[in-house]
């Protein structure tokens, strides 16, 4: 079934390739013929109804766009419009996902995952928050789908983008509908699913315990480690019995583990689904996080701060993040803005980025705000559940999936108070059995319960950051930033940073979050949420600068944000190279901490080698080659590639012999962290292979480890070491979300670019992260790094992979691939005479007569 997923549009295109090959025409002429009708018009003029005033466009040689317009409506319509002319594919795509409506385009196999989305309702809360939105927010929102339907007013079909002319002989009806406001607000309720998906985390831990004990699966999942950094470390509260609350532990201990046979086939069936929607929005482990860093004036060569992020996101062709400046001409009261950064095409306003004034970064809090609920169904009603010993009736919500080249499928989606019955899109339910500790029903539901799916202010953050002038404003609009909860970093041009963690975390009324809880009595309720005030901040810390890298952010919180923080190894890296700086730190000094690939991990595990002696010549001098290592995993390092393929060995002889094929190791952090802890047991039994007769110890699995490393590194690069290339093995191939992984080769040769060199893995600063029970190739990278420097804005400087263009073919399609790989920069433009010495392209939106 994953594999019909992964090859969702095969058999069609592989008719479509037929089909264009029998009327004479090759792939190669087909996309001459069609492709540059959809490249943008970047010089000259054009006229747009509803425009206010003339908008000035100026491309940079990035193809960044600068944006001037003399009123917010303008500027906002104008970003609509740019969006629109450079990623509508993209945008038509992600808006598909976030309605649930995927169906539409590409017909009967993404009913599924449409189940699954509309189980979910993104839309139906999106349109909770319209109801409720302010007219300022409602303005700027329309004014920003005027924009983009301006665009689709002039462009259909493959004057839209190449994948429409592809699209179009597979489902010929389709046409884009235009620009709602629903679904910009719909983007942001992706993104927090693809944020936090830690349901997928009590999920494992109660399919492990099918086949492992309590302490082995919680062995799995060790605590945030003492000797690794938080990121306020100078703050220090009292503990509170919640953090401390293990109950619902002790629950699946005595009563629900006797039951994992009957729970997990529910608790499987509900993760195919979510397997389906991986492959279209990308893997997201949890672990996979991103960098940022503020570091003050009294440390810097600038006398100002300086402050670098690093998101770290899935693969993705066109890359997630869309580079543009938004300039009121002049700043004033209705017309606020003067800011550049980072947005999504699809939404308004920047992201990640500056302003005149101050400067901030994000990273995923990656906190705990998903509950999963075991609901009782009345035998006699499904659709009634028990609450508090009495049948509640469900909320019955109808759901309509259009499909291409099909009839409409009817749905329903049951509510219970906790939120969607995500069981009901699953395959295969089963019944769970009697049980004699605490009462398990024999007719049973699964729920969900997640921030994200009540109504959210988030969009209202946004241009509240935009405008920011100070540390005031800027936690003002760090309130609105509710869902998904992010780190905030902060830096302003007076000198002073600041660190705000902005988010709707839920305080428990007994339990920590690890695994599913009884739904039918209140024992393990929400009780409201942490208030704003009481969140985690500082401003102006004595040590100077402040790092965060998804990790534990305060020792003796008195509330639980989380039990599975990302584990610490890339803030230790960080705050290392930050601390310990004999010297002022540069701007250089910052991209060389954005590139370093130092890994911890063989930190950790290399010294090992020094006892541990082979028999062979080539062995031997294998491993000296990892002794005399430097620890980078540099792209032409042999040793980096003998070391990570090691890792994937070891990895693979210590648990695959103890543990399901879905949840065999990816390598990441916690795996770090569990090894770290193992290897201080030579004789733990996890170093013991069930499968052989004898009983191995650590040494053993560690040299059969390495032999099979040996191995496989002279088969594939040859017999001698210096041959051995770890960029050569760790490669990056950018593929189009849709037809690049449609498996037509053709095809996807249309959209898909690579395989390219990397270096670095998922735990080095520079975090190109590989899946250890997949392969080498490149899931997660940094998707955009930026350093701003608040003494002069215009030093700042950018990149993002693979570029700013969504068009195959176009100039800035992949332009910035090898400059990114190589941790090169180009200019944060910023002075409006800087971006005219660099204007590679000059554009005039203006009113169009009689409007």
């Amino acid at each position: 079934m994953r594999r019909s997923r992964k090859v969702w549009l095969h058999k069609t295109l592989k008719n479509l390739v037929i089909v264009i090959l029998v009327l004479g025409l090759s792939l190669v002429g087909f996309a001459t013929h069609t492709v540059r009708q959809s490249f943008p018009q970047d010089n000259g003029a054009i006229a747009l109804s509803g425009l206010k005033a003339e908008v000035t466009v100026q491309r940079d040689r990035w193809g960044v766009p600068h944006i001037y317009a003399a009123n917010s409506h303008d500027l906002f319509m104008a970003q609509g419009y740019i969006h629109a002319q450079d990623r509508f594919w993209q945008m038509d795509f992600w808006r598909h996902i976030g309605s649930g409506r995927l169906s539409e385009m590409f017909g009967a196999s993404q009913v599924a995952t449409d189940k699954y989305l509309r189980t979910m309702g993104w839309a139906r809360v999106a349109q909770q928050e319209i109801a409720q939105m302010n007219a300022e927010m409602k303005a700027y929102l329309e004014a920003y789908s005027e924009g983009v339907n301006a665009y689709l007013a002039e462009h259909q079909g493959s004057a839209l983008s190449l994948e429409y002319a592809v699209l179009k002989l597979l489902n010929p009806g389709y046409k884009p509908e235009p620009w709602q406001m629903l679904h910009s607000l719909t983007w942001g309720k992706v993104m927090a699913y693809d944020l936090g998906r830690n349901f997928e985390r009590e999920i494992e831990r109660t399919i492990l315990l099918k086949t492992l004990n309590l302490a082995q699966v919680e062995e799995l999942f060790p605590p945030y480690p003492q000797d690794l950094p938080v990121i306020l470390p100078d703050q220090q509260k009292r503990k509170t019995g919640e953090q401390n609350n293990f109950d619902e532990t002790e629950l699946i201990a005595s009563s629900i583990q006797k039951e994992t046979a009957a729970i997990t086939p529910a608790l499987e069936s509900i993760a195919q689904p979510m397997l389906a929607l991986e492959e279209l929005i990308g893997s997201r482990g949890i672990g996979i996080g991103s960098n940022n860093w503020v570091i003050s004036g009294k440390r810097t060569t600038t006398g100002k701060p300086i402050l670098a992020n690093d998101p770290h996101l899935a693969v993705q062709m066109p890359s997630i993040w869309y580079e543009v400046g938004l300039h009121c001409t002049p700043k004033s009261e209705e017309c606020p803005y003067n800011v550049t950064g980072f947005s999504f095409a699809g939404m308004l306003g920047v992201i990640i980025g500056h302003s005149d004034r101050i400067a901030w970064g994000v990273t995923n809090v990656e906190p705990d705000v998903m509950d999963l609920y075991i609901e009782k169904i009345n035998p006699n009603n499904p659709n009634q559940y028990e609450v508090n010993g009495k049948w509640v009736d469900m909320q019955l919500v109808k759901e309509t999936i259009q499909v291409a080249g099909s009839q409409p499928i009817v749905q329903t989606v049951r509510y219970t108070r906790h939120g969607p019955i995500l069981s009901d899109v699953s395959p295969n339910l089963q019944q769970f059995p009697a049980n004699h500790g605490v009462e398990i029903p024999s007719k049973y539901a699964v729920s969900l319960r997640w921030t994200a799916l009540e109504p959210a202010t988030l969009g209202y953050s946004i241009p509240l950051l935009n405008r920011a002038q100070n540390w005031q404003e800027f936690r003002t609009a760090a309130k609105n930033f509710d869902v998904p909860a992010q780190n905030l970093v902060y830096a302003d041009v007076d000198g002073n940073i600041g660190y705000q963690m902005p988010g709707r975390f839920p305080i428990r009324a007994k339990g920590n979050g690890r695994y599913p809880v009884p739904g039918w009595t209140d024992e393990y309720e929400w009780l409201g949420y942490i208030d704003f005030e009481q969140l985690p901040k500082s401003f102006n810390p004595l040590q100077g600068y402040i790092a965060t890298a998804n990790n534990l952010v305060q020792n003796k919180y008195p509330y639980l944000i989380t039990t599975d923080w990302v584990y610490g190894y890339r803030a230790q890296r960080i705050v290392e190279m930050i601390s310990q700086s004999n010297q002022p730190l540069s701007l250089l000094d910052v991209e060389s901490i954005q590139g370093d690939n130092r890994n911890l991990n063989a930190q950790t595990l290399s010294p090992l080698f020094e006892t541990i002696s082979f028999d062979t010549p080539r062995l031997e001098a294998a491993r000296k080659l990892l002794l005399n290592w430097n620890l980078q995993l540099e792209m032409p390092s042999s040793a980096a590639a003998l070391f990570e393929v090691f890792w994937k060995h070891l990895l693979a002889d210590t648990f695959h012999d103890q543990l399901p094929k879905e949840y065999f190791p990816d390598g990441g952090d916690r795996w770090y962290e569990v090894v770290k802890n193992l290897a201080k047991q030579p004789n733990s039994s996890w170093w013991d292979n069930l499968r052989t007769p004898k009983v191995e110890n650590r040494d053993q699995i560690l040299r059969q480890a390495f032999t099979e490393a040996v191995n496989e590194l002279e088969h594939i690069q040859g017999k001698d070491p210096k041959s051995w290339n770890w960029g050569k093995l760790h490669t990056i191939t950018f593929r189009n979300a849709t037809l690049g992984k449609s498996g037509v080769i053709p095809i996807e040769a249309l959209f898909n670019r690579g395989a390219f060199a990397t270096a670095g893995n998922g735990e080095t600063v520079n975090a190109n992260r590989w899946q250890a029970h997949k392969s080498f190739e490149v899931t997660d990278i940094p998707s955009l790094r930026m350093i701003v420097d608040l003494k002069n804005l215009d030093n700042s400087v950018a990149i993002l992979a693979p570029g700013q263009s969504g068009h195959a073919f176009h100039t800035h399609y992949t332009d910035m691939v090898d400059t990114w790989r190589k941790i090169e920069y180009h200019p944060m433009l910023w002075e409006p005479q800087t971006v005219s010495a660099n204007t590679a392209a000059s554009l005039k939106l203006i009113p169009k007569s009689g409007t």
